[in-house]
């Protein structure tokens, strides 16, 4: 699977830190979110089902959702499994590890008259220092616009201006057309 967008890569990386498998069988993830949630209502209200029907899968009773069902069952189940081992990694990128990215995009910038600023194709794959990881993982808090802003902020800095050494009248960086992008702690 190809991921275009910032927030799947970073789901994506945050579950290579999980260290249990995400429950697969429609009953294993009912039982889970009914554990997590405390009860057989709350699951029935997120998932948009009856109550009955949360405890038949519980009981075993309906084994096979229907496909819109077990699609929101595994997004759900996978969003809550393991936080603690999710946010631990989240910490640790943001404060001593970093994060590897591999990108190809177009990649354009803003900077005085005379530059060659129009976007080009390029193939990335960089060293995000921490300070940027974390301005990444707190980014995804508010959304995928905003997460591909700190990334192109980030190879602004660490690929366009070499942390400081050159381009100093780089304005900003332009992310457009994502082909694939992917993160590695």
């Amino acid at each position: 699977m190809v991921v275009t967008t910032v927030g799947e890569g970073l789901e994506k990386v945050l579950d290579k830190a999980l260290t249990r498998p995400v429950p697969k069988s429609a009953g294993a993830q009912i039982r889970f979110l009914v554990k997590q949630l405390k009860g057989t209502k709350a699951v029935a209200e997120l998932l948009g089902v009856s109550q009955r029907t949360v405890e038949r899968y519980v009981k075993g009773d309906i084994k096979t959702p229907r496909p819109e069902l077990a699609t929101r069952m595994r997004e759900e189940t996978h969003t809550r499994w393991q936080p603690r081992v999710k946010s631990k990694a989240k910490k640790a990128a943001a404060t001593s590890q970093g994060l590897m990215i591999d990108v190809r995009a177009s990649l354009g910038y803003e900077a005085q008259a005379g530059t060659t600023d129009e976007a080009r194709e390029r193939h990335l794959t960089l060293a995000l220092p921490p300070h940027h990881a974390g301005l990444i993982l707190a980014a995804q808090e508010r959304g995928e616009r905003d997460m591909r802003q700190a990334v192109a902020d980030a190879l602004k800095d660490v690929y366009f201006q070499q942390r400081g050494t050159r381009a100093a009248s780089l304005e900003e960086v332009r992310m457009l057309n994502v082909q694939h992008i992917e993160f590695d702690l």
